[in-house]
């Protein structure tokens, strides 16, 4: 399909994970009612971003994947005849954790997941003690209405894994994030890190010529002291973007992608044509250290 209408929900959550997940298939009803073949969610949409803190009590609300959540949304998949991007805590098995996405195609069917590459360590985002680096590699998914690519979150920070799932034969790549500012953090900085955060994935764009798709979560938690910022956005194949959230609404919003676009954009300025893939090699290179 050339056009293909893409669903944002940009929403906020509570510490109870199943009045999560049911606002998140309302508000997937509500995308696909505006018209929504491929409805986003952001990342870990069914509780609170638990990660500000190391509490093993935390654990206890990881799952199966596929499992409880993913069986509930591949019902609504089917019934709406859309496709569904859903970020969720993965319970591999006893003490072995993964941020992950599961991908749900438009007649129910569970096509697969995504696993996070790139966990981050900082203070308010302790991921590294609650996620096990991502071991399926990257992927894309062969939905009824388009081949997505999806990464979560810290991924985006890495133009290696937005390349090689572009290379892979995505069409479209998709961001589930959660991140946010320090309510203490005076204003200047905030309108840097976010211009940051929205600028390198918009350079995925361009630098693969195709559509990029970030889902950020909203609200204040962790007592007031964290202001997720939304801010969800769509960038067509030259980093334009078509739609940008504000940074304090939920919002459900569906956006027409015209993917014939990728062949223009690429053909007039050849990136990938032009790429030196004999030179790469350095790459692999935790750091280049001089003899």
């Amino acid at each position: 399909m050339s056009k293909v209408q893409v669903g944002l929900v940009q929403m906020s959550c509570t510490a109870n994970k199943e009045e999560n997940l049911q606002k998140a298939i309302a508000k997937t009803r509500e995308a696909a009612a505006k018209g929504a073949q491929i409805v986003c969610l952001q990342e870990l949409f069914t509780s609170l971003y638990f990660c500000d803190e190391e509490n093993y009590d935390n654990f206890l609300l990881a799952e199966a994947i596929p499992g409880p959540s993913t069986e509930a949304l591949c019902a609504v998949a089917k019934e709406l005849g859309v496709v569904i991007i859903a970020s969720l805590f993965e319970k591999r098995t006893q003490g072995l954790y993964h941020n992950t996405t599961a991908v749900l195609d438009a007649d129910g069917t569970y096509l697969g997941k995504y696993r996070k590459m790139h966990i981050p360590d900082d203070p308010a985002y302790y991921e590294k003690f609650y996620f096990t680096p991502g071991d399926l590699g990257y992927k894309i998914f062969k939905t009824k209405f388009a081949n997505i690519g999806v990464l979560i979150c810290w991924d985006q920070w890495y133009p290696e894994a937005a390349r090689i799932t572009a290379l892979m034969g995505a069409e479209i790549l998709f961001y589930p994030t959660a991140i946010g500012w320090a309510t203490s953090q005076d204003e200047a900085t905030n309108t840097e890190q976010y211009n940051a955060w929205q600028t390198m994935q918009r350079s995925h764009a361009v630098a693969n010529g195709i559509h990029v798709v970030s889902v950020n979560r909203v609200g204040l938690e962790q007592n007031g002291a964290m202001q997720f910022w939304g801010g969800s956005f769509v960038s067509n194949p030259f980093g334009t973007l078509l739609y940008k959230a504000t940074h304090t609404e939920e919002e459900v919003y569906v956006q027409e992608l015209d993917l014939k676009k990728t062949d223009q954009y690429r053909t007039h300025w050849p990136f990938l044509r032009d790429r030196r893939i004999d030179s790469y090699q350095p790459i692999t290179k935790r750091y280049i250290d001089e003899d």
